[in-house]
Order: structure tokens, then sequence, then C-alpha cells
């Protein structure tokens, strides 16, 4: 891993690098066809706007959220970018054996090289009856647990180097490092980096002893983003890959021309919300259907404390939030994931926090 793969670099009058995470998210009233062409449109702008990643990131059995396989939607982003750095933000490694994860993101590697971040997670990205068809196991809690043996296997199988005497020692991941050692093998031996992600201490903590990147999911548990940022840049142990620590933070933020529109969208973000944590997901509702919905008192109190991590807005009230956030978390990296209604709305916000910036137009 290169230090420009990791770091990127701040456009404009951003105070660190910007990037994208994308969940495909579907409306009422839209398709996963639509959510995906919207997906393409918001690489491609991110690209030309100097947005440094875009990463997709894995749900289950969610109708709203159409990125339950972010290999083939990286894929199929690759074919439409040049530049921008792709990748998962991330992938739920319990979900999957470390060989296929391996053999996906070697043939990501290959299409788009050194153009791939794989972002590990140790959730299943979705309920427990989901997960367990997924595993086809009911022991859930058992592939948590086994997520640092899980990863370790994983890097072996990036990296091609098990030892002598393990069982896997003759099977091998390719696309992948093989192929530059095997004889007249010209192939690359670059493979995707390994960032980890969370949303507590645990995954703080083993990235900071493996000396990884670290990216911490603001949007949806802000109570403990500086504990942990604090615990990994405490813990950090340096490593071939991180001389120091190095933590993105994903962050909700809508822009839109009319502060308004950007209250709507958000309550309608917030229904959706509701939905989903009492075990009711469905597509996301337009802002009409949550200005009709009548929401229970507990309801309401979950949205105050919801949105108040919600940064929204004109572009120069989503500016100054996210300054004042980078500033309050140290982060060396935003991750901006924008919720609206329809695909047109969010591909705006994207474009109106690059203006603020002043980021490149071309």
């Amino acid at each position: 891993m290169t230090s420009d793969e990791t770091r990127g670099t701040a456009h404009g009058t951003a105070p660190v690098p910007l990037s994208v995470l994308d969940l495909v998210t579907v409306g009422a009233g839209h398709t996963a066809t639509e959510a995906l062409r919207t997906s393409v449109e918001l690489a491609k702008l991110a690209e030309s706007r100097g947005f440094h990643r875009y990463w997709v990131a894995e749900h289950h059995s969610m109708p709203g959220v159409a990125s339950s396989s972010p290999a083939v939607i990286l894929a199929h982003l690759a074919a439409h970018t040049d530049r921008i750095r792709l990748g998962s933000g991330g992938v739920m490694l319990p979900n999957h054996a470390p060989l296929v994860i391996a053999e996906q993101f070697g043939t990501l590697e290959a299409l788009a090289p050194n153009r791939v971040d794989l972002g590990l997670g140790r959730a299943p990205g979705t309920d427990g009856a989901t997960a367990a068809a997924l595993r086809r196991s009911t022991q859930l809690n058992e592939g948590a647990d086994d997520f640092p043996e899980q990863l370790a296997e994983l890097t072996r199988f990036l990296d091609d180097d098990f030892p002598d005497g393990h069982p896997y020692r003759r099977i091998h991941a390719v696309p992948g490092p093989i192929q530059s050692t095997s004889p007249g093998g010209v192939q690359s031996p670059h493979r995707p980096p390994v960032w980890l992600l969370g949303s507590s201490g645990f995954s703080a903590r083993l990235a900071a002893t493996l000396g990884l990147p670290f990216a911490f999911a603001h949007h949806f548990s802000a109570q403990n983003t500086i504990p942990a940022l604090d615990l990994y840049r405490e813990s950090f142990r340096p490593s071939e890959i991180l001389a120091e620590p190095y933590a993105l933070i994903g962050v909700s933020a809508l822009a839109t021309d009319d502060e308004k529109e950007a209250r709507r969208q958000v309550l309608a973000a917030a229904l959706n919300m509701v939905r989903l944590r009492t075990g009711r997901p469905g597509l996301v509702p337009s802002p009409e259907e949550a200005e009709a919905y009548e929401f229970s008192p507990m309801e309401r109190e979950f949205i105050t404390s919801w949105n108040a991590n919600v940064v929204h807005g004109t572009a120069d009230e989503v500016r100054a939030g996210l300054d004042d956030l980078q500033k309050r978390t140290g982060a060396d990296e935003l991750m901006i994931t924008s919720h609206a209604h329809g695909g047109a709305l969010r591909l705006r916000s994207y474009e109106l926090i690059a203006d603020a910036y002043g980021l490149p137009t071309a």
C-alpha cells in the first residue's frame, strides 16, 4: 500500500480528502435499475470533482438498499471510471469464505489496477435471520468472534503466503500474486489494501494492532466516534503498511439549494431508519409520505437524536458542519453519504458540496 492509496489529497478549501459512501438507495416509486444508474453517474461526478474514493456498502434483505453485492457493483463502476479509488465500505467478512473475497477483489484489482480498496466489517449488514441464511448457520456470534482469524486467512490468500505445511499452502486466490511468480508470469504483485471498518472499539483496536487504516461509521454510531478514534490512535502500532494511524469517518450529509428541501429529505430518511429499526424495512419514503406520517412520541425522540448527526442544509451550512466535525474528531478523511428520495437530489448534493469547497471541475 502506498501513501497515495491511503492518504489521498485534499482539494480546494477542504480540510481533508473527501470521499463518497454509496448505499445505492431505492426510493418509493423508483427501481433498483434507476438507483444503480444513479451510482454510475455519481461515481463519474465524484471522479471529475476530485473526491478521493468511492465505496459501496454491503447490506441484505433491505428493499431500500440495492447494494447486496459490492463486488458486482464495483466491477460495473470500474468500467465507467478511470482514476477514482473504488472499494467496499464494507464487505461483511463473516458472511463469506475468505477465499471467495480474495478471488473477487483480485478480479477487481485486475479490472482496475491500483484503484481498489478492500474494506472489511464483522457485522452481518442485516438482521439475524438473514445473516443465518447467508452463512447457513445459526451460530452468528461465532462469525464475529472469529473475525481476527478470518481476517488473517483472507490476508494470507491476498498475499499468497501460507507457510509450508499449512493445509491451504497449495491453494491460490486467482487473480493474485501466484500469477506473477508462475513461469512466464507478468502480472503485478500488487493487491488491494485492507481497511477495517467499525462502529465500536473492537475493530479500532484490531486495526491499530495490525497497523491498518481504519474507517469509523460516524453516520450511525456518532456517540462512539471520538472514543473509537482515540482508542485507534493510542493503540496504533506502525507497520509496513502504515507508519502512522489513518482514520476516515463516514458522515451523513445532504446539501440542497433550498434549506427547507433538505429538512424534508432528512425527515424521509429518518422515517426509513425508524422502520428499519423496528423490523419494517422498505423503500425510502417520499418527503410527502414522511410529512403525512403520524410519529409516536418515541419515534419523534429517535428522529431528533438521529438527525442531530446528519449535516444538512444549504451548501454553506453543510460545509460549516463538515468542517466542525473534522475539527472535533481529527478525522484524516471524510466519507460522505447523502440520503435523498430521488437520485437527482443525491447527485446535486455532491455537486453543491464540491462547489462549496472549490473542488476541481474537470
